[in-house]
């Protein structure tokens, strides 16, 4: 099997709030537009997020379980420090929690942001070479 990951798929409780918090508070653009059970954004070359109600997501994959701090983090690589906190103010404008970006021990800068199903978001300048491989 070749390693890759086409789709990253968030199982939201409320499909209309996370529309609001990507597409209009993040200024994401829909690829794919299901009404009222999902959304895909395109996040990469290819690479999609798809935001999925949680009412047809539990008909598809059965029961979905919430609470404490998911067992992931997703992330968001940009060029520089400074990217890393304009980011965060955005999510922070868009309705996120902001857990502010600071000098890491690895050598990059980086910070959170929490949406509002919980799903933390790593905002990141990593100046190693695998950070350019990560930039558009």
């Amino acid at each position: 099997m070749e390693p890759r990951v086409n789709f990253i798929t968030l199982v939201v409780s409320d499909l209309d709030r996370a529309r609001r918090f990507y597409l209009t508070g993040l200024g994401w653009r829909a690829a794919f537009d299901a009404g009222g059970d999902i959304v895909m954004v395109h996040v990469g070359q290819k690479v999609v997020l798809s935001l999925w109600a949680e009412s047809a997501a539990r008909a598809e994959i059965g029961e979905v379980s919430r609470g404490g701090t998911l067992p992931f983090t997703l992330a968001h690589n940009v060029a520089s420090p400074a990217e890393v906190d304009e980011v965060l103010v955005a999510a922070g404008d868009a309705g996120a929690t902001v857990h502010a970006a600071t000098q890491r021990h690895w050598g990059g800068y980086s910070g959170y942001f929490v949406d509002p199903d919980g799903f933390r978001w790593e905002v990141a300048y990593n100046p190693h070479p695998i950070g350019d491989v990560m930039l558009p």
